[in-house]
C-alpha cells in the first residue's frame, strides 16, 4: 500500500505563487508515473503535470508556461510550483502516483488552492 501526503495549499492572491508538495510512503518501488491533477467545483478533474520514469513528461495546456513539476533523487515525491496564479487556477489539487498500465494507482487527498482576484 503507498500512502501518499500533500502540503502546501492555500490562499494567494491573483499573479502570487504557490509550492505544492507530495510525499510517499510505502513501498513505491512499482511506481513510475508521478503526477499532478486539479478537481474545480462543476468541472472534470485535469491534469497539471505528469513525471514519467523520473522525467517531466507534459503540462496541462491551460497551466504550461507558469508551472513545473518536479521529482527528488528517491523519487518519492513530487513537488509543484505554481506562478502567476490566477482565479481559475482555484482547485482542489492531487498528486497521483501509479505504474504505466495503472495496476497500481493511488491518489493523494487533495490540497485546496484558492486564488483570490
Amino acid at each position: 500500500q503507498v500512502r501518499l501526503v500533500e502540503s502546501g495549499g492555500g490562499l494567494v492572491q491573483d499573479g502570487g505563487s504557490l509550492r505544492l508538495s507530495c510525499t510517499a510512503s510505502g513501498n513505491i518501488g512499482m511506481i513510475n508515473v508521478m503526477g499532478w491533477y486539479r478537481q474545480a467545483p462543476g468541472k472534470q478533474r485535469e491534469l497539471v503535470g505528469l513525471i514519467a520514469n523520473g522525467r517531466i513528461d507534459r503540462y496541462g495546456a491551460s497551466v504550461e508556461g507558469r508551472v513545473a513539476v518536479s521529482t527528488n533523487s528517491a523519487r518519492n515525491a513530487i513537488y509543484l510550483q505554481m506562478n502567476d496564479l490566477k482565479p481559475e487556477d482555484t482547485a482542489v489539487y492531487y498528486c497521483n502516483f501509479r505504474d504505466f498500465k495503472k495496476r497500481w494507482d493511488y491518489w493523494g487527498q487533495g490540497t485546496q488552492v484558492t486564488v483570490a482576484s
